[in-house]
């Protein structure tokens, strides 16, 4: 049983509070079937948000089975909810969409349990032919089926579909309707459904009409024409706009006990004829009921007993997978996702290939021998002086030469982080959600994200070490080097997947990132030295002058020194630069993570 009570919704306006629901009140039963309907910002979908809890009621109460969801939410398990975008991934087929769905929000004792469950859903959902497709082929219908078996997985007792049928041609809009009747009916369970389509109503147990936020009628899809006096119920959203919202609902609050009335005589002969069956919760076994169950009835009538909410009914169980299970299935999913999207795997592949390569096109100017002072001088000053000449020229050629490979690497990588972790979040952040709600830990999402990560971060940087030292011997400490290469790259795909996880979409955020990128050479100081009074306030942000700095410091001191002719800015020591870019890394963990953890549905 769901009941609401007195439920308003308002957000600031300008200053200003604006009512998006005024004073809900409904009571659905179990095995129920309703449609909210209403023009267009009427608040149908604000409505199904609240009662999901993404959006928190600024007054009233909602009551499922006895519980006040105030004190006391749904369990993950007990709600399913099939938002108006799509939740499943393009690259997967139907039947690995729905063991993903499975995997995450359900543990099953065994794998041929999961096996049985999805087996169940796609035959319930008519997904059966199709469960090798590929998702990208799929029709709106097929989809939106899709959309409705992945929630299906965890056996949820309240179902809330926004839009599902929108879109969808004739046919495939009466197939939905009908599919979704038979969920409620057949398996016991409160289905509800925001449309803004007034066809196949007669499928419906009851139609709730919003209005401006207010209630204008909750009732039989039979009484809805009489009600509002039209022949067809199309004309219905034309007699809306004859008075303010608030009005239908000071006008309904006269005539709803008749009218609840009927509704509930009409549904006494559906449960008579067999049309509506009721799952028994105990035994599990879903049989026709004979008897009728808890009425659509007013909620404010003194004669309802809160307590008849709970149905007496024991609630189904589902265990929630741990952590780790998660974890594993998220990454295992990723890495399916990532090998099937060509366009990815293609612009991964270029990059691996080609960035080390323009590279190597500049590392013979770094291999030139550095001219050393000749311990005993020459008695012609015009030689000494030339000498001493060709040595500097040769200094500041090598010394360039060194310093711009070691940047080059080190831009070239920070661009490959910025393209590992720029879209990985804010690309899929409507899924991710959806998830969320459905019971899927943050934790685990953040963990799988770096796990995939680290796995491109390491092929990566030493792909790029290991081709630029084949054609270009670093003259120093080759181990720091390609550790400081290693950092260059984790702390930009770092610092991009804190922006994606924090951005409002997938444009925001690789707009960011791209300028973050752009900026890290001029302002790097490997070109030009930045004044000292910006130096101190901008080096800390920048991860490319610590993975330079830090590689320029393990050279050779002969490299080092000839570095040094031709860099004006301050070069810090390698244990510091290990520092700092380790902050950079861990800012850019807990900025993902704080992202991650925080809902932005739209």
């Amino acid at each position: 049983m769901l009941k609401a009570q007195d439920i308003s919704f308002e957000v600031d306006s300008h200053g200003e509070p604006l009512v998006l629901l005024n004073k809900i009140n409904f009571e659905i039963p179990a095995g129920h079937f309703m449609a909210i309907v209403g023009t267009s910002g009427c608040g149908k979908t604000t409505l199904l948000k609240t009662i999901a809890g993404m959006n928190l009621e600024t007054d009233g109460s909602f009551f499922w089975k006895g519980r006040d969801l105030s004190e006391e939410d749904f369990d993950p398990s007990e709600i399913g909810y099939v938002p108006q975008f799509s939740i499943a991934y393009d690259q997967l087929t139907v039947d690995e969409n729905i063991e993903s769905a499975a995997r995450l929000r359900v543990k099953f004792p065994h794998l041929e349990d999961m096996d049985e469950r999805i087996d169940t859903v796609l035959e319930e959902t008519g997904l059966s032919s199709i469960a090798d497709r590929r998702v990208k082929i799929l029709s709106g219908g097929q989809k939106r089926r899709l959309a409705l078996a992945m929630e299906l997985v965890s056996q949820p007792q309240l179902l809330l579909c926004d839009e599902v049928t929108s879109g969808l041609d004739p046919q495939s809009e009466q197939e939905i309707v009908a599919l979704l009747r038979d969920i409620a009916h057949k398996q016991g369970r409160i289905v509800i459904s925001v449309t803004h389509s007034l066809a196949n109503l007669n499928d419906y147990d009851s139609v709730l009409v919003l209005h401006q936020g207010n209630v204008a009628y909750h009732g039989s899809p039979r009484g809805l024409a009489h009600y509002f006096g039209v022949t067809n119920p199309v004309a219905v959203y034309r007699k809306l706009a004859v008075q303010s919202g608030e009005k239908w609902g000071k006008s309904w609050n006269k005539h709803k006990d008749s009218y609840y009335e009927k509704t509930e005589k009409e549904r006494i002969k559906k449960v008579a004829v067999g049309e509506i069956l009721i799952q028994d919760n105990n035994s599990g076994i879903i049989e026709e009921n004979k008897t009728p169950t808890t009425p659509i009835r007013d909620p404010n009538d003194p004669d309802t007993d809160t307590s008849e909410l709970s149905d007496n009914e024991d609630e189904n169980e589902v265990d929630s997978p741990g952590l780790i299970s998660q974890f594993l299935t998220l990454l295992g999913r990723r890495w399916k996702i990532f090998f099937r999207d060509r366009t990815q795997l293609t612009l991964q592949l270029a990059m691996i290939i080609l960035f080390p390569l323009m590279v190597a096109l500049f590392s013979s100017k770094g291999q030139d021998p550095i001219n050393k002072y000749s311990a005993q001088r020459d008695q012609n000053i015009i030689t000494e002086i030339q000498q001493k000449v060709a040595i500097e020229q040769n200094q500041v050629k090598v010394g360039s030469a060194v310093s711009g490979i070691i940047m080059f690497e080190v831009i070239l990588l920070g661009l490959m982080g910025s393209n590992n972790a720029a879209r990985e979040i804010a690309g899929e952040r409507p899924i991710m959600e959806k998830e969320k709600y459905a019971g899927m830990k943050p934790g685990a999402y953040l963990l799988s994200k770096l796990a995939f990560l680290v796995c491109l971060i390491a092929v990566q940087s030493l792909w790029m070490f290991g081709f630029v030292e084949y054609f270009w011997a670093f003259r120093g400490d080759t181990l720091t080097h390609m550790v400081f290469l290693l950092l260059a790259n984790a702390a930009m795909t770092a610092t991009c997947l804190g922006i994606s996880a924090l951005s409002k979409s997938p444009d925001q955020s690789s707009l960011l990132s791209i300028y973050l990128v752009g900026f890290q050479l001029p302002l790097s100081g490997a070109v030009l030295a930045l004044p000292t009074q910006f130096e101190q306030i901008i080096r800390p942000f920048i991860s490319a002058y610590w993975a330079w700095s830090g590689s320029i410091s393990s050279l050779e001191p002969y490299v080092y020194n000839a570095v040094k002719v031709v860099v004006d800015t301050t070069l810090s020591p390698a244990n510091l630069c290990y520092g700092v870019l380790s902050i950079h890394i861990l800012v850019g963990i807990i900025a993902t993570y704080v992202g991650v953890k925080h809902s932005q549905w739209d």
